[in-house]
């Protein structure tokens, strides 16, 4: 069998077999905020990209890997595995996936460079999933095959924590942010194709979090779902609530909740709140 190796970025969130995993190597991306450049995870941690948020004067930016970066780490994957299957943050969210082929281009090892078309832990269980169909035996082109036809399936969908936050990162222009503060307003943003787009608006968070289990009732009347995956900005004492109601209601569904990270907080703000799920 091939040795494979796997990469992807800090958007994705590690569980403990994968932290412990020799094969999996994570590529982190740079937050730049009150003219300090910090490398997510590794100099800086949610926590306390939180707590600088709160007093920041600046708007913190986010950049991904550059092709120098991944060049440099498939040349010397190339020393101990024959390819590399490398599976980042959306596309339409990042330059990650096109530094990671830019570089493919430049090393002789083969990469299989994967836009998950997704974030965070759903973009982890691709990793997983794919990491199965290698142990099973399947070969790379079958898993890198199976796992782009598995990413068409989630549905993810997040109540946005912070208004100010996506105006500050130039997600959300003025007025739109300005009614949005007046009113209260919870957009609750859809990812699909790999996209954000609005799905609807709500008056309050309490709204907002019905309008997703609902979304979920609808999904699971249809097809039983097996797992879902609820996640967080930084306090997981309203996702822990949430879980716990929807497994009451689900009792058949396994649900899971993960951090979002600082990258995605940028973003999104502390208080964000979503769940995804494979129809």
């Amino acid at each position: 069998m091939k040795k494979i190796a796997w990469v992807t970025d800090s958007t994705a969130f590690l569980d403990k077999d994968l932290q412990q995993d020799p094969d999996l190597y994570v590529l982190p991306m740079t937050i730049y905020m009150d003219e300090k450049e910090y490398m997510d995870g590794i100099d800086l941690t949610p926590e306390q990209f939180y707590s600088m948020l709160e007093t920041t004067k600046t708007i913190p930016k986010t950049s991904q890997p550059s092709v120098g970066v991944f060049q440099n780490l498939y040349e010397q994957l190339s020393q101990s595995y024959d390819a590399i299957i490398s599976i980042h943050i959306s596309e339409k969210l990042s330059g990650t996936v096109s530094s990671s082929r830019q570089a493919a281009q430049l090393t002789d090892i083969p990469v299989y460079t994967i836009d998950s078309e997704i974030l965070t832990y759903p973009l982890t269980r691709l990793i997983k999933q794919g990491k199965g169909l290698l142990e099973l035996g399947h070969d790379i082109d079958a898993v890198v095959q199976q796992i782009n036809e598995m990413k068409k399936h989630l549905n993810t969908y997040v109540i946005v924590g912070s208004l100010e936050q996506l105006h500050r990162s130039g997600r959300l222009k003025g007025l739109s942010f300005y009614l949005g503060s007046i009113l209260d307003v919870k957009p609750i943003i859809e990812i699909k194709d790999g996209a954000l787009q609005i799905r609807e608006k709500f008056r309050g968070a309490k709204k907002a979090k019905q309008a997703l289990t609902s979304y979920f009732k609808s999904a699971y009347d249809q097809n039983p779902i097996k797992e879902a995956f609820i996640f967080y900005g930084l306090d997981d004492h309203e996702a822990s609530l949430w879980k716990k109601s929807l497994s009451q209601l689900f009792p058949k569904t396994h649900f899971s909740a993960y951090p979002l990270g600082a990258v995605i907080g940028v973003h999104a703000g502390k208080d964000t709140l979503g769940i995804s799920w494979f129809a």
